[in-house]
């Protein structure tokens, strides 16, 4: 005779902390980060330096968000910084023509999502792996910035509603902020509340298995490089509009502050786990290192080895907690 017994239950806080270990993570990182760099500097906790440190980790923002999608289903986009840049010069340039800045901002949002869905197409429907996809997106798009503009500026002139989108503020708050904060959150209800977020995580745990249960792997794995799109045009707006500027050297470097940031809010690089919420802290602490280091006095040429040594101890602290996490959770059942 065979003898059943329930399983016991767990403290409600240890359920907690192993299903939240990573993200607890970095927000503990997060906040030494904060307390390091407020006790070095008397300027880092001003307000002045803070709204500035929101205006310009907005754009990273926008896009990590959505680079959440994309890692989630197990892929990567080299290519966003590339994209950026392409926008942030095509913007200029259509502006200068006489163009409304209202219709270049619709127009450049289309062209940003139809880029990423071309790359998704390739990556999705002909099985390329998306490294070589992104890769090669990431020397034709800036090739393409650098042909169009020679390797020159181009300024934006006579279109202050568009400018006031990077430089303006509401309440106190940048614009720019603001508008990463919607994009956030609206990444977030759909990730963890919506249909096609199960989707993307389905897809990034196996996407065999959700292909025979009928979910549109293929259509979803295509779908995210389209949203990596879309908010690289958006970032590449802003950054215009904040420079009142296009160039085709902007956003050099770009895709890799967003991966690491994505990455070390816990978003696993195998698939099938993703987190707005640690993606938001991620950026916020890459952002954080970089401005607190400039105010520090750290030369420039030694703030990015600073800089990516600090990534890399938290992305293996973060590994390990999560480790523990998960160990702690198959021992209560």
């Amino acid at each position: 005779m065979t003898l059943y017994t329930e399983r016991g239950q767990g403290s409600a806080i240890e359920d907690f902390l192993a299903e939240h270990a990573q993200v607890l993570s970095i927000a503990g990182f997060f906040l030494v980060c904060i307390l390091f760099f407020a006790t070095m500097t008397d300027t880092f906790l001003t307000g002045g330096n803070i709204l500035n440190l929101l205006r310009q980790a907005a754009p990273i923002l926008i896009v990590a968000s959505a680079m959440t999608f994309v890692i989630t289903t197990a892929g990567i986009d080299l290519s966003v910084g590339s994209q950026v840049a392409l926008v942030n010069a095509l913007a200029a340039i259509a502006i200068a023509a006489g163009i409304p800045w209202p219709l270049v901002i619709l127009m450049m949002l289309a062209a940003g999502a139809m880029i990423g869905l071309a790359q998704g197409w390739f990556i999705a429907h002909q099985e390329i792996p998306a490294f070589i996809v992104t890769l090669a997106g990431l020397s034709i798009f800036r090739g393409i910035a650098l042909l169009l503009t020679k390797g020159y500026s181009i300024p934006i002139r006579d279109a202050d509603g568009f400018t006031f989108l990077g430089r303006g503020a509401v309440a106190g708050i940048p614009i720019p902020a603001i508008l990463s904060v919607l994009v956030a959150i609206i990444a977030y209800v759909v990730l963890d509340r919506m249909r096609y977020g199960r989707q993307v995580v389905a897809v990034g745990a196996n996407r065999e298995a959700a292909r025979r249960v009928g979910m549109p792997a293929r259509w979803v794995t295509a779908s995210v490089y389209g949203l990596t799109g879309l908010a690289s045009a958006f970032a590449g707006l802003l950054i215009a509009a904040r420079l009142g500027s296009g160039s085709s050297n902007a956003a050099v470097g770009f895709e890799l502050d967003v991966i690491a940031a994505v990455v070390l809010g816990g978003t696993s690089l195998m698939g099938g786990r993703g987190t707005i919420i640690g993606t938001v802290l991620g950026t916020l602490t890459i952002a954080a290192i970089g401005n607190g280091l400039i105010l520090m006095h750290v030369s420039p040429f030694f703030t990015q080895i600073v800089t990516g040594a600090i990534i890399l101890a938290a992305i293996w602290l973060n590994t390990r907690i999560f480790a523990s996490g998960l160990r702690l959770g198959r021992k209560k059942s």
